[in-house]
Formats: structure tokens, C-alpha cells, sequence
């Protein structure tokens, strides 16, 4: 069998789905069933030297930006780029699982879609809107949409370029989110014998912005979603400007693919929302894995304390706990919510003679340089203390350093510390961190990870440190928790995560009253759940080597039954399998 995986991460991981396809090819059982791996995307940037087109590591075969072009590649490629106006990049690179280190070896193939050739793909976009009701003229100025629809007819001939017909293995294309559907699409308009194309949702990006506008947020949304079920109201019904979204039509087209991926429980429901015909559809359940790492007490107890030193240099005092969020700090991750739990959580310490750090690792403005890190360190005290613009606070997190200060002033059992920065060492977060501290500290050192998202179509990060014996706190709505009550029994899931509920106190209410629900009720919502959260959290902490132990243990093997080797044989390829025999019976 070949995957061509179609992805704007292609050459590297820039959020989720890069995370979903180095978990998925560097597995045993996915690299034992697939023959050929290909990554085909847009070309997103032209400025960069052959040597780093794709990547650390990568061998570039062909370009024509550059001038490789030995003759049998040319004369496969040039007549594609001619008649398209492109130009294509293939070669190969290597894909990376950081958790248990496996490396493989993938094909990609890049399209430079920044020209074309106008009138062939008026004709495309023409087909498109025929058979598929996507109103291109609506969107050619939005080049995020553009870029995808320009991708698919050279992409899908530079595939056949380089064998991949169908005619010796079967072939299938998944589209990575609404990006790939475009070129879904194209393959289904060939009518090509034994090639099928899936809809890989890694979340229905028609159902986001709502969740994430709203002033309901979820509290809203996934109660109007029982709510509309029951009356049979439609998601356009309903949220009308949804058709104002670019990706709206690409998602909702997601279902003349031959089959659908979900990666998590309320994506299915979602999709069955968003358009009717799914309802007639089989959508797989393909979870995502997360990392499942065995350590030892004496690596537990060594990271923390470098967790905790690192809180002593930062506050001046050694915290009992080290708590943590690692996300883009975006409204979605729900940080607000933290904030409260952590509020409520301040008397309760106090009272027990404990305090604890909060870490919130995420940028929305990339890793700065060492340098920048050095001087706001030593100016005005960073992570601690912020101040506004570049290379500081940028770009969005803005307000989450604003909300971080007002809430150290405000509290002294729990500090809260926003580090804008990407990665977790001496190097790039400054000389109070300790010399020693890796990435791997971060997640084995802490005692618990927040996870309350508004909007979490599955949720990785969440569930990250649960091998390293850390409680993990995860909102109801998060698609991972539907995995975990599938995978754990009762008992192992209340040992390790904590579920979170701001849905269940509005459930009966009318469409109208969901649909108007005011902040300051979310917010009632939200404060009483973060009072119930917080003495939960404060009980279960491990206050003895015994108890954390028996996490450690528990944890590992949890995660286990849920890392990528486990989706790939259970999930992932059975699924494969049965898009496939169905299409050929």
C-alpha cells in the first residue's frame, strides 16, 4: 500500500497534524503494511538554500528553483510545470518521533504554486463548484484557500510522475484537514481504479471560530449541538456566517471522499452537524497516540527538582508543586480557566503550609534568540515580568502576560510564570534555569498538566506527562478523553486525570437561551467548576513515594494502551483496510 499524506507539513511539523504524521510513520506496524510514504504540499517559502528545501537532513532529487534537474527527473517534471506554470521540488527527508526517537525516510513533493497558469485552473475551479458546490471566486483573494486548490491538479500529475498510478498497489490519499481536500477531490474527478481518498479531520474548522467567538464558548455549543439533534436544526441554520469561512465548503465537500478519519468522539458529532450526509457515512474513530515513556522514581525526583529549583531561582522559595500547561497560548487552550482553578486552589494551599508554580509554556512569535532572552532576563526579570512588543510579548500573547501579572500580584501560595519561549533548556530560557534541564524535565518533573479547552478536537499535549505520573486535568470536551474511557478501566482513569465539566449545567435549556447565554453565566459556570476542580486536584496530589510510585506505574502502562504503535494496529490501518475492501466490492 502507498499513503501520500497531503499537508502544508510537508517538510516540517508546524502544529498538530506534523505531531499526527511523525506519531503514524515511524510506528512498526505502519511501516510492516506501507510501501511508500509521500508528503506532498506547497511549496510555503522560496527564500531558503536547496540544501534546507526540506529540512536538517533532507536530499533534495529535483527542483527546477534551483537548477537540479537531471535529465530523466526533467523529463518527467518539465512537461508538468509547463503546462501548470509551477514549479516542483522532490526529494526526501526525515521524519522524527522525539518521544521514543525513530527516524524514517519519507518522499516529498512540493508545488511553487505562486504562479499558475489561470485558465487551466479556472477550469478546476469551475468542476469544483459543479460537482462540489465550492464557490472559489468567493475566496481567490484568501491565498490559504488559493494555495490548495492550485496544489491539486499539478500535484495529483507529479504523483503519477513519480509511479504513483495505482496500477501495482493500491493508493491512498490523506487529506490532512481541509487543506487536502482539493486535491482529494481531484483524484476523485479522475476516476483512477484502486486509488481512494480519506478525510483525515483533525477538527471541523467550520465548528471553531463558533466555539471560539461565542461568548458561550463550549458551554454553548456542545449543548446546542444535543439541543439541535433533537429538533433536527442544521450548523448553517443555525450559524449562518459560518459560510463567510473559506474553509467551511472545503470541510463540508470532506464528504465525497471515500472514507473519514475522526480523531476524536466530538468530531464525528460535529461533522454529522455540520452537514447531513456524513450522517450516511461510516467515520472511523482514528484517535491520535500519545508518547507513553517509562521512568523510574529517581528520574521522577531528578527532574523535579530541577523544576523546582528553577521556581526557587525564578520566586525566591521552593515550591511543593510544580504544576504546568504546555500550548500555543491561544483563546481555544482555555488559559482563563487555569487561572481560576489556580485561584481556588490558593486558600487551600495556604491552609496546608504548600505553595506551587504554575508554568504556561507556549509562543505564538517562535523561539527568540538566546541573546533577547539574556537581556529582558536580566533587565526586568523574564519570565517573571514582561513588557509589551517584540521579542517579548507579540502577536497575541498580549494578554496572556497582562492576566499573568495580575495574578501574581494578587495571590502568594501560587505564582504563575508565562514563558513565551519554544523549548526548555539553559540555552534559550535564560541563566536562572538550571544547566541541566532538557525538554524531558519539563514533562517528567511536573506534578500535574492543565488542559480545560474550549475547543480540543483530540488533545495530545494533555495527556503527555500521564507516563511520568502526573495528574492531568482535561476538560469533558477534549477528543482524547474519549479514548481514555475507552481505553482505561474506572478506577486507573480517577487515579491519573481529572475530568472537567462546564457543559452539563446548561443541559436542558432552549436553542435561544444556549444561543444568547452571557458571559457573566459562563463565567458562574466556570467559577463553580474551578472551586470543585481545585480541592480535587489538592486530594489527589502524591504526597508520598508510595503513591507516586504506583503513577508512574499505572500511568506508563495507560499510556501505553494508547501510544502510536497501539492507533496504528487497532485504529489506523484496520480503517485503511476497510475503506479500501469496501470500495472494491
Amino acid at each position: 500500500m502507498i499513503v501520500v499524506h497531503v499537508t502544508h507539513e510537508a517538510v516540517e511539523k508546524i502544529g498538530g497534524i506534523g505531531a499526527v504524521i511523525a506519531g503514524l510513520t515511524t510506528t512498526k506496524a505502519y511501516t510492516q503494511k506501507v510501501s511508500r510514504t509521500i508528503l506532498l504540499g506547497p511549496l510555503l517559502t522560496t527564500d531558503r538554500p536547496v540544501n534546507l528545501r526540506l529540512g536538517d537532513g533532507g536530499h533534495v532529487t529535483y527542483s527546477s528553483l534551483d537548477a537540479v534537474e537531471s535529465p530523466s527527473w526533467k523529463e518527467k517534471f518539465h512537461p508538468i510545470e509547463k503546462t501548470y506554470d509551477v514549479g516542483i521540488l522532490y526529494g526526501t527527508r526525515r521524519i522524527h518521533e522525539p518521544c521514543d526517537g525513530r527516524e524514517v525516510q519519507a518522499e516529498v513533493l512540493l508545488m511553487d504554486v505562486f504562479h499558475s497558469n489561470q485558465q487551466r485552473l479556472n477550469l478546476f475551479k469551475a468542476e469544483l463548484y459543479k460537482k462540489f458546490a465550492i464557490p472559489s471566486n468567493r475566496f481567490e483573494n484568501v491565498w490559504e484557500f488559493e494555495e490548495y486548490i492550485r496544489l491539486a491538479e499539478p500535484g495529483f500529475e507529479a504523483l503519477k510522475a513519480i509511479g504513483i498510478d495505482g496500477k501495482d498497489e493500491p493508493v491512498v490519499f490523506l487529506a490532512h484537514e481541509y487543506m487536502g481536500i482539493p486535491t482529494a477531490l481531484k483524484v476523485v474527478l479522475s476516476g483512477t481504479p484502486n486509488m481512494r481518498t480519506i478525510f483525515y479531520a483533525h477538527e471541523v474548522a467550520s465548528v471553531r471560530p463558533v466555539v471560539e467567538k461565542m461568548p458561550g464558548h463550549d458551554t454553548m455549543f456542545y449543548n446546542i449541538l444535543k439541543a439541535a439533534r433533537q429538533d433536527d436544526h442544521s450548523f448553517d441554520e443555525l450559524f449562518p456566517l459560518a459560510k463567510d469561512n473559506f474553509k467551511h465548503c472545503l470541510v463540508k465537500a470532506g464528504r465525497y471522499c471515500d472514507g473519514v478519519f475522526a480523531v476524536g468522539d466530538y468530531v464525528v458529532e460535529e461533522l454529522t452537524f455540520l452537514d447531513r450526509h456524513f450522517r450516511t457515512m461510516e467515520i472511523d474513530l482514528v484517535y491520535n497516540g500519545i508518547p507513553a515513556t517509562q521512568v523510574t522514581l529517581d528520574q521522577k525526583r531528578t527532574s523535579r527538582t530541577r523544576m523546582q529549583q528553577y521556581a526557587e531561582n525564578l520566586f525566591g522559595r521552593r515550591p511543593n508543586w510544580i504544576l504546568a500547561h504546555v500550548a500555543r497560548p491561544v483563546l481555544s487552550k482555555g488559559i482563563w480557566r487555569d487561572l481560576r482553578v489556580l485561584h481556588e486552589m490558593e486558600p487551600i494551599l495556604a491552609d496546608r503550609g504548600e505553595s506551587a508554580v504554575f508554568f504556561m509554556l507556549g509562543t505564538l512569535a517562535g523561539q527568540r534568540r538566546s541573546q533577547d532572552i539574556l537581556q529582558m532576563e536580566k533587565v526586568y526579570g523574564w519570565p517573571v515580568r514582561h513588557e509589551m512588543g517584540y521579542p517579548d510579548l507579540c502577536g497575541g500573547e498580549e494578554i496572556v502576560g497582562e492576566i499573568f501579572e495580575q495574578f501574581n500580584r494578587g495571590h502568594k501560595a501560587v505564582q504563575v510564570v508565562f514563558v513565551n519561549q519554544w523549548d526548555w533548556n539553559h540555552k534559550v530560557c535564560g541563566q536562572r534555569m538550571p544547566a541541566e534541564m532538557t525538554f524531558l524535565d519539563m514533562r517528567c518533573g511536573m506534578d500535574l498538566e492543565f488542559g480545560l479547552s474550549v475547543y480540543e478536537p483530540f488533545g495530545i499535549s494533555q495527556l503527555e506527562p500521564l507516563s511520568f505520573g502526573a495528574l492531568c486535568v482535561v476538560s469533558n470536551v477534549c477528543g482524547c478523553m474519549g479514548f481514555v474511557k475507552r481505553t482505561g478501566d474506572g478506577t486507573s482513569i480517577e487515579d491519573h486525570i481529572i475530568e472537567a465539566d462546564f457543559i452539563s449545567p446548561l443541559a436542558g435549556c432552549s436553542l435561544d437561551e444556549l444561543k444568547n447565554l452571557p458571559t457573566c453565566r459562563r463565567d458562574e459556570i466556570e467559577s463553580a467548576e474551578a472551586h470543585r476542580l481545585a480541592y480535587a486536584i489538592v486530594d489527589r496530589l502524591p504526597r508520598d513515594e508510595q503513591t507516586l510510585q504506583h503513577r508512574i506505574e499505572n500511568g506508563f502502562t495507560l499510556a501505553r494502551k494508547m501510544s502510536w504503535q497501539h492507533i496504528v494496529q487497532n485504529y489506523f490501518l484496520p480503517s485503511l483496510q476497510t475503506i479500501t475492501a469496501r470500495q472494491e466490492a
